[in-house]
Parts: structure tokens; sequence; C-alpha cells
């Protein structure tokens, strides 16, 4: 008797059994077979679906591969992106940190500038002070030369009168600063302090007691007193005032002004010579 025939799901699992065996790439095949021939419609068994090929089966696995490569790369990108992307924020971590660095860094100086504005500030307004008070000062010594330029000897005033020029008029604002002004005050002081220690011959026209003008040689014995002699031996004395030098004539004193103009010329040896002083 020959054996009953066996149903055709036996003979699938058999033939998926012996794939499984010699070849490992079908199994996924088989298996999706055999899950495909148990399937029901309405609570019967569905009709078996025809066994895979075995080009089918071949194109499934290379599709499968080619997924798998393809994962495969774009985990490895994936991976690649994450650590440039750490890399960026480490980066972007530290600039930041930098950055705060620097605006502490700046509020900081901001603070010390500001501390340092103010002193400034404090300073100047003492400085504006102190120079309000110089330009006062400059201005009561400027007020005292002018009224002393008229007492001054004629050569004294001629030599000066640069200086005195870039004295500011009484009352006139002017623009020259308070140093400039002192410096000028300062020459002028200096060289009547020269002329006050000095005895200095000069050649002037004088008017004569008898009306008539005569060129005379003048001592200027500082700035307080001076003599003077012509060639006719016409002689006089000569003092400051406030509205000028006031001139006399003083015969008496003829000889000893040209005694002791000798003795300044290097003419005579010097020697005492008597000349009257009037102080005041």
């Amino acid at each position: 008797m020959s054996p009953a025939p066996q149903p055709r799901s036996a003979r699938r699992r058999r033939r998926c059994a012996a794939a499984r065996a010699s070849r490992p790439l079908l199994a996924l095949a088989c298996l999706a077979a055999l899950a495909a021939g148990q399937d029901t419609v309405g609570g019967a068994p569905a009709a078996p679906a025809p066994a895979p090929t075995l080009e089918e089966t071949r194109l499934a696995m290379d599709k499968w591969i080619e997924t798998q490569q393809i994962i495969s790369r774009e985990r490895n990108d994936w991976q690649q992106g994450r650590e440039i992307l750490q890399d960026r924020v480490a980066l972007v971590k530290k600039e930041v940190a930098t950055l705060q660095e620097g605006i502490a860094q700046a509020q900081s100086g901001v603070h010390d500038s500001d501390a340092k504005r103010d002193e400034l500030r404090a300073e100047n307004e003492q400085l504006k002070a102190a120079g309000a008070q110089l330009v006062t000062a400059v201005q009561g010594m400027e007020g005292q030369i002018r009224k002393l330029y008229t007492s001054l000897p004629d050569p004294i005033q001629i030599r000066l009168q640069p200086l005195f020029q870039r004295i500011p008029a009484e009352g006139v604002e002017t623009h020259v600063s308070a140093a400039e002004r002192f410096q000028n005050v300062l020459g002028i002081l200096n060289e009547l302090n020269k002329a006050n220690n000095d005895i200095a011959v000069s050649y002037e026209v004088r008017t004569m007691a008898d009306g008539r003008t005569a060129e005379v040689k003048v001592i200027y014995v500082g700035l307080a007193q001076a003599y003077y002699v012509s060639a006719r031996g016409e002689a006089g004395i000569g003092r400051p005032s406030p509205d000028g030098w006031v001139w006399e004539p003083a015969p008496a004193v003829a000889a000893d002004v040209l005694s002791a103009l000798e003795i300044l010329q290097g003419k005579q040896s010097p020697a005492f010579v008597p000349l009257p002083v009037k102080l005041q």
C-alpha cells in the first residue's frame, strides 16, 4: 500500500527546512512565505501564496543589505554631525565665556572711567578757581605797572615799550592767557630791576633855563635820580614824578657832573664825586 499523500503545507515546511540548512540567505523569504500561508480569511484558511523564487529572494536580500548600508551610513553621518555640533557648542560656550569676561572688564573700566572723570572734573573746577585768582592778581600787577610807566626815564620807556604794549587795556576783555600775561609782567619787572641797579649815560635834548633846547649828556642813577650837563656847561637835576620826570636847572653841579661823566667813560680814575640826592 502506498503512503497517503501529505498536505501541501507539510511539503512547504520540508522545503524551507532544507533551504535553511543549505542557504541561510533564503531563510527570511521562507519564513515570510509560511506566515502568508497561515493567514485566514473569515475563519477559514486562506489560499496558500506561491513560494518566492530564488531571484526574488536574492533581490529582497540585496534590498535589505542596501537598506542596512544606508542605515549604517546615516548612523555614521549622524555620529560625525553630533561630534561636530558638540565641538561647535563647546566653541560657542568658550566664546560666550570670553565675551562675558570682556563685558565684566568693560563694566569695570566704565566704573573706573566714571570715577576718573569725576576726579578730573573736580580738579578742573579747582584749576578754574585758581586761574580766576591768577587773572585777578595779574590784573592788579598790570595796573601798577601801567601807573609806573609814566614815572620811568625816557630811555627806559623806549626800551620797554614793546612789553608795555602787550598789557591789555584796563577793562578790555582779552584772550591772552594768564601765563603769558604773567610772563610779560615779569619781563618788565626784570628790566626795571636791572635799570634800577645801573648807572647809565644817555644823550638827550633838554630845555635850558633861557628857554632854548640843547643836546645834553644825562647820567641816570637807577630810576630815582638823574643829572645832565650841556656842552656849554649848563647843568640840571631830574627826578621822577607821577606825571613824568621833572627837570630843574642846577648850575652848581656842572663840574661834578662832568667829572662823573669822565670817570664813567674811563677818562679819569675812579673817585668820589659828591652829587645832591633827594629821596622821596
